[in-house]
């Protein structure tokens, strides 16, 4: 799904051997006679999320996947649910910077600067309440927690139609097949034995 001229359109196609399609930032790019006008639409972000989970958060990503339409847009969206004190945990969007909208409750969130010209690392954080808007620059981790004792709601936009999604602690303590406890206890300069138990609590088994 491309932009061509000043109109909306969709890449011309003419084959479906998968060898030959052509894909856009890893999307399919639909043939334009297949279009239709669900391709443009999704429903049901009005819809509570279920937030019983470790976490006690839940994220609706509304990307290219789930929305044909946006391919090549440049343009994605999330609805993020959280319980009380309900966090969604440091991740990174490597594709995308994150424009963060409190609709209901209050939002502590925050991001990392990495690697500065000092050798430091600098946190940018604030307590954010309804109608706040907070930015996450692309590639930067970043986290929001609703310090509240009723459920939160807000709303994200994001610079990409498939800004991708790292979460760090199940990225580093949840990989399959695990990283080397070795490897993990010099980089967090933990003893081998906590490294163990946190790769546990990620399902990871290590002997």
């Amino acid at each position: 799904m491309a932009e061509q001229s000043s109109e909306i359109a969709f890449f011309d196609v003419e084959t479906t051997i998968p060898s030959k399609q052509v894909f856009i930032n890893g999307m399919f790019c639909k043939n334009p006679n297949d279009v239709t006008p669900e391709d443009f639409l999704f429903r049901g972000l009005d819809v509570p999320r279920n937030t019983d989970n470790k976490v006690g958060s839940n994220v609706t990503l509304i990307t290219a996947t789930q929305l044909p339409g946006l391919n090549t847009l440049g343009v994605a969206m999330a609805r993020v649910d959280y319980a009380p004190f309900g966090l969604n945990p440091p991740h990174t969007h490597p594709r995308a910077t994150e424009l963060f909208t409190v609709i209901e409750g209050t939002i502590y969130a925050g991001f990392v600067t990495s690697n500065l010209q000092n050798g430091g690392n600098k946190f940018f954080s604030k307590i954010l309440n309804k109608g706040d808007v907070f930015v996450f620059p692309q590639g930067l981790i970043h986290f929001q927690f609703n310090i509240g004792n009723t459920p939160a709601l807000a709303i994200s936009a994001l610079s990409s139609q498939n800004p991708g999604l790292n979460t760090i602690a199940n990225a580093v303590f949840g990989s399959d097949p695990p990283i080397s406890v070795d490897v993990l206890s010099k980089a967090f300069q933990l003893d081998s034995n906590v490294v163990k138990y946190l790769q546990s609590k990620f399902g990871i088994s290590v002997q």
